[in-house]
């Protein structure tokens, strides 16, 4: 008697798992899946695209900045050195407050 209790929890537990695994595997072959797989794609390149020309812009704006600074200060007969190339990856030292 025992084990018909037993198998009563267990059967239902079995179906849904092999009816999960039977959906599962359907979906995975799914044409859709082509579908959403390639549009993930575009979606990466936008995003790489967007990253780059933000970039390039943001290195625009720092030379433009850069070039009226230098020229403001050559009217007032300073002498300036040549932009820099910033590293992004550079890190702060811990004791240094100001930033």
């Amino acid at each position: 008697m025992a084990w018909q209790g037993l198998l009563a929890k267990a059967v239902p537990t079995v179906v849904t798992g092999v009816v999960g695994v039977a959906a599962y595997e359907a979906l995975a072959k799914a044409p859709w899946r082509k579908v959403t797989v390639s549009t993930t794609a575009v979606g990466l390149q936008a995003t790489r695209a967007t990253v780059r020309k933000t970039k390039e812009g943001a290195e625009r704006a720092r030379l433009a900045v850069a070039d009226v600074l230098a020229e403001a200060a050559d009217r007032l007969g300073e002498r300036v050195p040549a932009p820099t190339v910033v590293d992004a990856s550079a890190s702060h030292e811990a004791g240094d407050a100001c930033h």
